[in-house]
């Protein structure tokens, strides 16, 4: 089955398209916040595979203003990739634990005339109603979309656990019950391959945030960034990483559990080499991408193709009239 975009998955490019127009491009926006699972509140050292930096290896300086950053960026990536209109993406560390005032000044300096929407990277423990009355509220004065995306990585709550997460499943559930009661979109971020999980945890995923009907989900695949815990670990044989054969055939079954409404912001993620022992088996990320891409044709299967688990499945039959 094929989607708009003519691929076998419910594309992020063609979404944006099709919601705007034209050709959508997301800048990266730091904001001056840290994490509650680096500052105490919660833990102290973050979760085990996070760098000092946190996720945003492309972003300028947090000391810049949102206005600044934007600008630089535009300026790249503007006759780069032909894109006329833009959504800041505040993606390092959890920026809905800035004070929700000082949150609001940042998300109102970046509604700007070529803006269509705003993208907050955060955690699952660091969204409450008063936040998202405050994003609501910017999205009705400005007139710009706002999507909140969640890090997640699993649903298997014992791997949490053991990545120092600092948080279990249940908070992802609230949260994103939370934001589908506002207008705000909600993106779920899934790593598929780490060291504990298996198959079935890939599937229950797919499952889970079906399930919760998110928006869109972010896939990457695990990569170990230097002088972090996880690193440790790598480097004296306590874990060990699937083949990229594996992970493929994983994302394949994800997809195919997945609701074909979901949107895929991406299917796999990348990291510079200087920062990381271990990225995406040492090849190009849009290697992986097509290697998925060909398996689902190869296959036969698309998004959705196994999302019969919704609306009562043991009693679909028997509305249906076939038992």
């Amino acid at each position: 089955m094929m989607m708009i975009s003519g691929l076998r998955y419910n594309a992020y490019s063609e979404y944006l398209r099709q919601r705007y127009g034209e050709k959508v491009y997301k800048l990266p926006v730091s904001l001056p916040v840290t994490c509650p699972n680096r500052d105490g509140q919660c833990g102290h050292d973050g979760c085990v595979f996070c760098g000092e930096i946190g996720a945003g290896y492309e972003n300028l300086p947090a000391w810049l203003t949102v206005s600044d950053q934007l600008s630089a960026n535009k300026a790249h990536i503007a006759p780069k990739y032909k894109a006329k209109k833009f959504i800041p993406y505040f993606q390092n560390f959890s920026n809905t634990y800035l004070p929700v005032e000082q949150l609001k000044r940042h998300v109102i300096e970046a509604c700007q005339e070529d803006i269509v929407a705003i993208a907050l990277a955060t955690r699952p423990d660091c969204i409450s109603d008063r936040y998202l009355a405050m994003l609501a509220e910017v999205r009705e004065k400005y007139g710009i979309d706002i999507s909140i995306e969640l890090g997640l990585q699993t649903v298997n709550y014992h791997t949490l656990a053991k990545i120092n997460r600092g948080h279990t499943l249940a908070e992802f559930i609230d949260a994103a019950q939370r934001i589908k009661c506002w207008p705000i979109e909600v993106c779920a971020h899934l790593i598929l391959n780490l060291p504990w999980d298996d198959m079935t945890d890939a599937i229950e995923s797919a499952k889970i945030v079906s399930a919760l009907r998110v928006d869109q989900v972010k896939l990457h695949a695990l990569y170990i960034v230097k002088n972090t815990v996880m690193a440790d670990w790598y480097q004296n044989g306590a874990i060990t990483l699937i083949s990229k054969e594996e992970y493929v055939t994983r994302v394949v079954a994800f997809l195919e559990h997945l609701h074909p409404d979901i949107v895929i912001q991406r299917l796999i993620g990348r990291a510079p080499a200087a920062n990381t022992l271990f990225t995406n088996w040492q090849t190009g990320w849009w290697k992986i991408r097509d290697a998925i891409e060909e398996q689902l044709l190869t296959q036969d299967t698309w998004q959705g193709k196994k999302c019969l688990y919704l609306n009562g499945p043991a009693v679909r039959n028997m509305e249906l009239g076939t038992i």
